[in-house]
């Protein structure tokens, strides 16, 4: 009898079964695992899945005790395939089935490049030194080796012209493209999914999946080809990775070393989760050995609990538009220091004194070393997952700050912190992530953090306090309600968008500056606005042309200018805001007056007193600054 592994549907009544067998064939895992639909009048919807972890098989009959998501009456399933026929017995009910496909899911991959990036085709595992196994490896093949099946869409190409000479894309224009573009995108489950292949982003990303805290969750990723292009066996193996490890994201797969951050949590593979194995670890923190080791190790697939989980997941942990990223890793227990920490790294999380009930919340985050200088990375704002942020809030609960971007990253610069630079720093922004909003009511929250470190030691801080006000005022309470919408915290997570989604945010947000320009939380508005009109904003429009909205550069001058004269946002937002502000002022046509902005914003830092090695790396970004906008203009 030929291998029977593959997809089953069956009906009984209004009860669909779509059931998946893993018993045989390629890399089996010894699963029976399947999802449950209810089909009433012209609409079916999804009623719930169940998985055999362990299963017995005589002749042509496979069963096992099943988990479900829901109280089955009988948790015993059994499934009977012959050359004739196939039947399965769960939760009670007897279905005749028909082999729908060999694979065991099914995804229509939509991909649209910008002209001038050229997407990838195929790699030869062969072509550079490796273990055995040798193929050709598309992307879909990728895929179907796990059992997953990519449809491919027809590709579409999008023209440039017009778009000027910054081809580099930003978050807020990434999610204004795949709001517009994708043309499956919707408020549902589905197995869809779109990849962009732009030019370049702004941070000098390879890739990036794009999470919501909305119902429409893991739809889409993008790659950047300047960052992976090339035509030599190294750039198409990068090429391959990248495509692999960000559509593993849609699919809800976490990076390596973060499973014990899922819900239910995953137990870390060996060194913490960085000695995986896997499309979804990274290349260069791979231990022991680094790069050179990995891909001379690596067999160009996921790993065993990987590959359970793209075939026998439950249907809403692994289907795009379902649950959220972490399969509703919402809730966790806060992270707590090692028992033994050797590291010679330290972490602080520190916050101002209190924040005003609506004000978005901006932590700063601080690693230094004790004792011997060390050597590490510099990735330590959490956007790029090596440092995590745990929010224990009033109520008691704890959340994971998640954001609203993943950025994937292929490049870890080392930072080496000695008396010479003792310390790095980041701001970043916490109030709201794919879950929304984080510090929604009044009150006292612990927040904690937990940076990883390049031998995979995990730098655990002390928790800081996060006091938010009650508001005094009707109007305080009025100014709040206007920045706590769902459309304003993705407008400040992404600095700014024009997107038409989120036009009633940007709305709210005109009103605040309109209505009550003096209240004090005016300031984070204005900021936000003045930050999207100083750049300018690529739109894909339904036509598939890029359109680009030029800066405005009297509108952010506008805005930024008083921002910077209130100077009461944290020192880090106000340094970007003021180098921002004098390109501004420098594409206006002043660059006096632009060089006089970055002095102003030497001496601004200088009166508050901050340490000398910090203020010298002020300095030495003002000067840089005013050679780029002397470059620039000239």
């Amino acid at each position: 009898m030929p291998p029977i592994s593959g997809l089953y549907r069956g009906q009984d009544g209004e009860s669909q079964l779509d059931l998946r067998v893993d018993v045989d064939g390629k890399r089996p895992t010894g699963r029976l695992s399947g999802d449950l639909f209810t089909t009433t009048g012209s609409t079916t919807a999804y009623h719930g899945s169940f998985v055999v972890h362990s299963t017995t098989r005589q002749g042509d009959r496979v069963e096992g005790q099943g988990a479900f998501t829901f109280a089955a009456p009988d948790r015993h399933v059994t499934v009977t395939i012959t050359e004739d026929s196939a039947t399965a017995t769960v939760a009670g009910r007897t279905y005749g089935l028909h082999r729908a496909s060999p694979y065991f899911r099914s995804v229509l991959l939509e991909q649209d490049s910008v002209a001038g990036a050229v997407p990838f085709v195929s790699y030869d595992t062969g072509a550079l030194q490796g273990p055995p196994g040798r193929r050709t490896l598309t992307v879909a093949e990728a895929y179907a080796e796990a059992g997953v099946e990519l449809r491919i869409a027809e590709p579409g190409v999008i023209p440039v012209d017009g778009a000027g000479q910054d081809l580099a894309w930003d978050d807020s224009e990434l999610h204004n493209a795949m709001t517009q573009q994708f043309a499956s995108f919707g408020d549902q489950a589905a197995w869809r999914v779109w990849l962009l292949v732009a030019s370049k982003h702004v941070g000098g990303f390879r890739g990036i999946m794009f999470d919501y805290n909305d119902a429409c969750q893991r739809q889409g990723a993008a790659v950047f080809y300047d960052a992976i292009k090339g035509e030599s066996p190294q750039a198409q193996r990068a090429q391959l990775r990248t495509y692999v490890h960000e559509l593993g994201h849609a699919f809800n797969l976490l990076h390596s070393w973060q499973k014990n951050l899922s819900r239910p949590p995953q137990p870390l593979g060996p060194h913490g989760g960085f000695g995986d194995l896997s499309w979804m670890n990274y290349v260069q923190n791979y231990q022991p050995g680094g790069e050179r080791a990995y891909w001379q190790a690596f067999p160009f697939q996921f790993t065993d609990p990987e590959l359970v989980h793209l075939r026998h997941g439950f249907f809403r942990d692994v289907v795009m538009g379902a649950n959220a990223f972490g399969t509703g890793a919402a809730e966790i227990d806060p992270f707590e220091q090692p028992v033994s920490d050797r590291s010679g790294l330290l972490l602080e999380v520190r916050a101002k004194d209190f924040f005003e009930y609506g004000e978005p919340v901006v932590v700063e985050l601080k690693l230094s070393y004790a004792g011997e200088p060390r050597t590490t990375h510099g990735h330590l704002h959490p956007d790029t997952e090596f440092t995590q942020v745990s929010i224990t809030q009033p109520s008691g609960r704890t959340v994971l700050y998640r954001p609203m971007m993943r950025h994937c990253v292929d490049d870890s610069p080392e930072i080496r912190l000695d008396s010479g630079n003792p310390a790095m720093y980041r701001s970043a922004y916490i109030g709201h992530g794919r879950d929304g909003h984080y510090f929604q009511q009044p009150g006292d929250y612990q927040v904690r953090g937990q940076y990883i470190g390049a031998d995979g030691s995990r730098i655990v801080s002390a928790p800081c306090l996060v006091r938010v006000r009650h508001p005094i005022t009707t109007t305080d309470a009025r100014v709040g309600e206007l920045m706590l919408g769902e459309e304003q915290g993705k407008l400040f997570s992404l600095l700014g968008s024009d997107s038409p989604a989120l036009r009633s945010g940007n709305e709210a947000l005109e009103e605040v500056i309109e209505r009550y320009g003096e209240h004090p939380l005016a300031v984070y508005a204005r900021m936000v606005k003045g930050l999207n009109a100083e750049r300018e904003f690529k739109d894909l429009g339904a036509d598939k042309k890029l359109h680009v909205r030029p800066p405005d550069t009297g509108e952010s001058i506008e805005q930024l200018g008083a921002v910077a004269r209130q100077a009461t946002v944290d020192n880090i937002t106000l340094n970007m805001v003021m180098r921002r502000l004098a390109r501004a002022v420098a594409r206006r046509g002043d660059l006096d007056l632009a060089h006089g902005v970055l002095d102003d914003m030497v001496s601004t830092f200088a009166a508050k007193g901050i340490n000398d090695i910090v203020l010298g790396r002020i300095r030495q970004q003002a000067e840089l600054t005013k050679r780029a906008l002397s470059a620039e203009t000239s």
